[in-house]
Formats: C-alpha cells, structure tokens, sequence
C-alpha cells in the first residue's frame, strides 16, 4: 500500500516536471518570436538611418566640391555675392529689389 502511494506520488512529479518544461519551452518559443520581431523592426529603421545618412553626405560632398570649385577657380567674390543675396536676402547699395506678388 505505502508502496503504491510512493509510486503515486512519484508519477504525480513526474506529470508536473513535463508539464513545467513544457511551459518553459513554450514561453522561450514566445519570447523568441517576438525578440525576433523587435529585431527585424530595428534593422528596418536603422537601414532607413542609414540612407538618410548616406544622402545627407552625398549631399554635402556636392558642397564641398561646388566650394572646391569656387576656390580653385578664383571667383569667391562672385560666390559670396550670390550667397549674400540668394540665402541671405542682402543688396548692393543703391540696388532695388522688386518683388512680383501677382503669383504668376
């Protein structure tokens, strides 16, 4: 009889540790999954990072080679008129700007 009962019990852990690994299993999966997940997401947003990067350097190359150009060729006077004017809305004396506001 006592014989039986140890064999009960014995069957009764056995049944609970499967069940626990079975937990366990299933909840690594799940975690897995969605680690997974998050991780794809990250490589999406970082390689979209990446070609924001990629044209912002591209464009400040074409800068830096416009200026390189400016320089080389030895009109800078030029250049920073066109600068002054286009960017930052000065005028050479006594010169009138005329704005068209009919929008045409």
């Amino acid at each position: 009889m006592a014989h039986r009962a140890h064999e009960a019990r014995r069957q009764q852990k056995k049944g609970f540790s499967a069940l626990a690994l079975r937990t366990g299993l299933i909840c690594a999966c799940g975690y897995l999954c969605v680690a997974l997940v998050f991780a794809q997401i990250d490589i999406v947003s970082k390689r979209q990072q990446l070609n924001n990067l990629e044209q912002q350097a591209e464009a400040q190359q074409a800068a830096n080679e416009e200026l390189r150009r400016v320089l080389d060729s030895g009109d800078e006077v030029a250049y920073m008129e066109r600068i002054a004017r286009d960017k930052l809305g000065y005028v050479l004396p006594g010169e009138h700007i005329y704005v068209d506001m009919s929008g045409g």
